[in-house]
């Protein structure tokens, strides 16, 4: 099957390759072409541009930062649904809003072009050992069509209603995320203040029920003050803002959210953006 792929980020870049192993003809494009190299010398063909980019393929993935940009790359001068041949089918496997979502899938039918959001729940490693899990919204036939696909690099993929639900789905997921790593971060911080050992809080504390079991994955990371970027802290604060901004235009609220939010927007400006999300325990713990 011949796939274009948009957006070669940390999890991009790793999907695509998972396809380009499996025997599929990927034309793949990125703003920066350097994160292209590795594909293309495995055997990717480089697209110039979006437009490029949904030439002649069956299937688009994008993977990109935020609505806005995916809005650019998809309707822009460039933009690859200008090019896309009908019936085609664009899957947007990008973190946004569910209104967006439902908003591109017009925009795709209005072309004649089949959508379908399937963002996933996993970065960078998962990623990379075809572990992730793919959030789909669409037609069921679109998602039957496009399950293979996802299988060879997720463990799973579920169809969780029409266009919107599965980026409602991810949104839900990642406002959990943020808020369990903080209130972790804040506990083992008030821990370490009253004298309890960071080894010993972190040990009790991830034995106990009330602690989110995910947390036991990223314990190195706060153990060790190593940051590299697996999921970029930037990213999770735009997770939960679109939480946010669907809370506004649905009339509920979120006033938990709204405060970790800010709480991820004030580490981004003491220069933590690009570091991995767990870095909020970082900007709690340093006092200047």
């Amino acid at each position: 099957m011949k796939i274009g792929f948009i957006g070669l980020g940390i999890t991009g870049s790793r999907m695509a390759a998972n396809l380009l192993k499996e025997g599929h003809q990927l034309k793949v494009y990125n703003r920066t072409k350097d994160k292209a190299e590795s594909l293309i010398e495995k055997g990717a063909e480089w697209a110039d541009s979006p437009s490029e980019a949904g030439k002649g393929v069956e299937v688009l993935f994008t993977m990109l930062e935020d609505p806005k940009v995916v809005e650019e790359l998809a309707t822009g001068n460039t933009g690859f649904l200008n090019s896309m041949q009908k019936d085609s089918l664009w899957i947007d496997s990008s973190t946004v809003n569910p209104s967006f979502s439902e908003r591109m899938a017009r925009e795709a039918r209005d072309k004649g072009i089949r959508f379908m959001d399937a963002p996933v729940s996993g970065s960078k490693k998962p990623a990379e050992d075809a572990q992730l899990l793919f959030l789909a919204g669409g037609e069921q036939s679109d998602f039957e069509e496009a399950k293979p696909l996802f299988l060879k690099m997720g463990k799973d993929a579920i169809h969780i209603g029409p266009a919107g639900k599965g980026s409602a789905m991810k949104i839900m997921i990642n406002q959990l995320l943020g808020q369990s790593i903080l209130a972790f971060s804040e506990s083992l911080n008030l821990g370490m203040a009253m004298g309890i050992d960071k080894k010993t809080g972190m040990d009790i504390l991830l034995k106990t029920p009330v602690t989110a079991p995910i947390l036991d994955l990223f314990r190195s990371r706060i153990e060790n003050d190593e940051y590299e970027p697996n999921f970029p802290l930037k990213h999770l604060q735009k997770d939960l803002h679109l939480f946010t901004e669907t809370a506004y235009e649905l009339n509920q609220p979120s006033p938990l959210t709204n405060t970790a939010k800010e709480v991820y927007a004030l580490a981004k400006h003491k220069n933590m953006a690009d570091l991995d999300f767990t870095a909020v325990f970082k900007y709690l713990h340093e006092k200047e």
